[in-house]
């Protein structure tokens, strides 16, 4: 017995002195996989980028892991148990490894000579997560149990729980619980019921085979089971397990949905940051707040979106997507599968056209219903011959389709009706004026087909848009909204030129001598042509820096005043925003702020910004830069002040022309709005490849441009009129204007005191004479102001004072007018 006891003895004796031994042999091994407490302290997180609007709403998001960090106060109790439950109900007793599972671990060992899994608590799956592979070798195991014994030294429960519901992967690019919650549920885990709690609980094992989408049946049998345990280890009551047990499977992919449609702004965020942060930027978990106005977004695609359509309806119907009449003798199933083979847009549905009647088509759509379209649905699709005419109305469906057609219908108010992917591009860009800020932008009819940025990236010819910028000019070196031109034929023999040019006005009318103003409104190219003749070339491209043109960009010719600058919609719109902020130059910017994964600011923007009645401060030494105090959405903030580049005066001047383009002129359209503070410029290229129509108020500028990328021909209207900016873009910068400004007072340019309004001769631009019976008023700086002229015959000087009496009575009532 004695001598048994003494064999037992040794036995245990060089047990455990072997097991220290291998221990540190294995330990030897492995220490230098084991991270140091910094590390331990130190976990980064994979997060993506992440771009909202200035209101919160999310743009998009870039990056390979889905993931929504939270901290264990945020992590749900109902959550939290569940996690337990399923994967270790001893996680807050241990001291980071299970002594059963370790002994499961060493019986694999030794049987088959690899650790085959098994025993994993917690703590060891963050460890394995976070610093090691998920190879089953000896090396491994052996390397995460060390590790999960540090960290409990290290860390607390808490933290290391934390770590462990926005590290593992859940299935569908989910990271983290929090991801999870949004990808199969669509909303925040504390939303989340028990029963939804205990379904994500029972992803970690197998996100393949457990996953609510792809495998439903199983899912609900490892979610019925962790409810189980719920009961078992009283983590809920009976009612409560019943009630979880009972409820359906309501997990969807709904990914992660962006709440605005503004990916043209996404990639640009996404590019610029990319020239800095290179790949780190999918990862470090930045959160890039732009200056996009979620609703002014939304009105902008929505304007974009039925302004385009307006143009391909009323050009005609190109014809049927597809002609698959043996589609007809197909099941159901094969149907469906090849109306889903072709590409669409979101919201619309490809149709197999099943019968035709005289005026309706009976359809099969791409989400398996059918419908019955109607003839108000179709009757507009005339048929295409080119973008100068169409084919004959129809008057039956089988003018249109017949039955086995493929077609594609789009959502209207009453249903469907029959449409076609446009060709026709246009680009919408809306800025705060004050300071530049991007308020709304679209780059195209739809990012997900073609992701060029005509915002940015399309350089065109704004035609009669760019004039206001030559008028500025004249008015700057001492010209009058009333100074005459002769517009007659003429031809130029310009250096610039290849050969003689004579410029013609829209429609080959010719006016006789015209004063600016009616020239500018009525956009008549003879004027513009010859004003710049007068001004200079050189003087003129040095001028228009101001509005932040490059001249070596611009033409060094006479066809300048036409508007053959090939200029992106953005720097025409930031040009018009000298305008509308009383003649200051801002330059446009998308970013407001970056926040680092902690939330903290780690860039904001400092946009020079229009000074009206801030408080200045001190210029400081080390910048050429004015500084002033700025009440802003975030508080008082200290910013450059922006310079100003065009006199107050003249700035109210072109102000006011371009609020008779609106009144009077090409832009008369605009005028259903009923706001008497808006002033703008159409533009269309002489060819009609490009229409414009730039707008604005004392607060926002918005720009508009369409046309075709390959830069062929707009063609002509329905009733045979040239497509032009007023009938193209003009529509669709109404559309945006009219909810963007809905609510908001009339934002006037400020009127300089400086600034006379005196009767003039509508026909010479002359101060008109007394009596004068057709004589309209015109605006002036003092030092421009037509001299007076009088007549002898016209009576004594008594009624001459009493004219003169009259006038000044009538200027003086029109101060408030202007």
């Amino acid at each position: 017995m004695l001598k048994a006891l003494k064999i037992f003895l040794y036995l245990t004796v060089f047990g455990v002195v072997s097991g220290a031994i291998a221990t540190f042999v294995v330990y030897e091994h492995v220490k230098d996989r084991i991270p140091t407490v910094a590390e331990l302290k130190d976990i980064k997180l994979q997060i993506p980028l992440r771009i909202y609007t200035a209101d919160h709403k999310l743009i998009g998001e870039f990056g390979e892991q889905r993931r929504t960090p939270i901290t264990y106060a945020q992590l749900p109790p109902g959550l939290e148990h569940a996690i337990l439950s399923a994967e270790d109900s001893n996680f807050y007793h241990h001291p980071g490894v299970d002594i059963m599972g370790l002994g499961r671990a060493a019986m694999q060992l030794i049987t088959t000579g690899q650790i085959q899994g098994g025993g994993s608590t917690i703590t060891m799956q963050v460890a394995r997560n976070y610093f090691l592979s998920f190879k089953q070798t000896f090396t491994r195991k052996f390397t995460e149990i060390f590790i999960s014994l540090k960290m409990e030294r290290e860390l607390t429960k808490h933290d290391i729980l934390t770590l462990y519901v926005n590290k593992i992967y859940l299935g569908n690019r989910a990271y983290g619980f929090q991801a999870a919650s949004q990808v199969y549920y669509n909303k925040p885990l504390k939303d989340l019921d028990i029963a939804q709690y205990a379904m994500l609980a029972g992803l970690p094992k197998a996100p393949s085979s457990f996953n609510p989408v792809a495998n439903p049946s199983r899912a609900l049998i490892r979610r019925n089971w962790i409810l189980q345990r719920m009961l078992s280890l009283g983590y809920i009551t009976k009612d409560q397990y019943q009630t979880a047990v009972e409820a359906p499977i309501t997990a969807k992919d709904h990914g992660i949905t962006p709440q605005v449609d503004a990916g043209y702004v996404a990639e640009m965020v996404r590019s610029e940051l990319h020239d800095t942060y290179k790949d780190d930027l999918y990862t470090a978990g930045l959160t890039v707040y732009t200056t996009i106005n979620s609703k002014k977004q939304k009105d902008a695609n929505e304007a974009i979106y039925n302004g385009v359509l307006a143009y391909n309806t009323r050009h005609g119907y190109r014809g049927v997507l597809d002609k698959k009449p043996d589609l007809l003798k197909e099941p159901q199933a094969e149907q469906m599968k090849a109306l889903n083979s072709y590409p669409g847009l979101q919201k619309w549905r490809t149709a197999l056209v099943l019968s035709t009647t005289d005026q309706t088509a009976n359809l099969l759509l791409s989400d398996g219903t059918t419908y019955t379209l109607p003839w108000d649905g179709m009757s507009w699709a005339k048929p295409y011959i080119d973008e100068n005419s169409q084919g004959p109305a129809p008057t039956k469906t089988t003018d249109i389709m017949q039955a086995g057609d493929i077609i594609r219908v789009r959502p209207d108010n009453q249903g469907w009706q029959l449409a076609q992917i446009p060709k026709l591009q246009s680009a919408l860009v809306s800025l705060r004026s004050k300071d530049g800020a991007i308020q709304a932008l679209v780059g195209g009819f739809n990012y997900y087909e073609s992701k060029y940025n005509r915002v940015t990236q399309s350089k065109r010819q704004p035609g009669s848009n760019f004039k206001p910028f030559i008028y500025s000019s004249a008015l700057s070196h001492g010209y009058t909204a009333a100074t005459t031109i002769n517009d007659a034929p003429v031809v130029f023999s310009d250096t610039g030129l290849a050969k003689a040019w004579r410029p013609t006005n829209d429609g080959g009318k010719f006016y006789g001598p015209t004063r600016l103003r009616p020239a500018l409104y009525r956009s008549q190219n003879i004027v513009s042509v010859r004003l710049l003749d007068e001004l200079g070339i050189t003087p003129t491209l040095k001028f228009l820096r101001r509005f932040g043109f490059n001249p070596d960009n611009l033409p060094h010719n006479l066809s300048l005043a036409l508007g053959t600058a090939n200029l992106s919609p953005l720097q025409i719109a930031t040009g018009y925003a000298v305008f509308s902020n009383g003649g200051y130059q801002v330059k446009p910017y998308l970013i407001d702020h970056i926040t680092d994964r902690h939330n903290k600011v780690i860039f904001q923007a400092n946009p020079v910004t229009v000074c009206d009645s801030c408080t200045l401060l001190d210029k400081s030494s080390d910048s050429d830069q004015q500084m002033g105090l700025f009440n802003t959405p975030e508080g008082v903030r200290s910013l450059p002040v922006a310079p100003q580049v065009l006199d107050p005066s003249v700035d109210y001047i072109m102000y006011s022309i371009m609020r008779d383009v609106i009144k009077l002129g090409t832009g008369r359209r605009a005028r259903v709005l009923d706001r008497p503070d808006l002033a703008g410029k159409t533009g269309t290229t002489n060819d009609g490849k490009d229409a414009w129509f730039s707008g604005f108020n004392g607060k926002i500028t918005t720009t508009v441009w369409s046309g075709f990328d390959n830069s062929t021909s707009l063609g002509l209207n329905t009733n045979g009129s040239e497509e032009w900016g007023g009938s193209v873009s003009l529509p669709t910068w109404i559309d945006y204007m009219r909810p963007a400004l809905a609510g908001t007072p009339p934002a006037y340019i400020y009127k300089p005191s400086s600034l006379i309004t005196v009767r003039i001769d509508p026909k010479t631009g002359q101060r008109a004479l007394p009596g004068q019976k057709n004589a309209i008023f015109e605006i002036f700086r003092k030092d421009h102001v037509p001299p007076r002229r009088t007549q002898s015959n016209l009576g004594s000087d008594s009624g001459q004072d009493s004219d003169a009496q009259q006038e000044k009575q009538t200027d003086n009532a029109l101060e408030n007018l202007f």
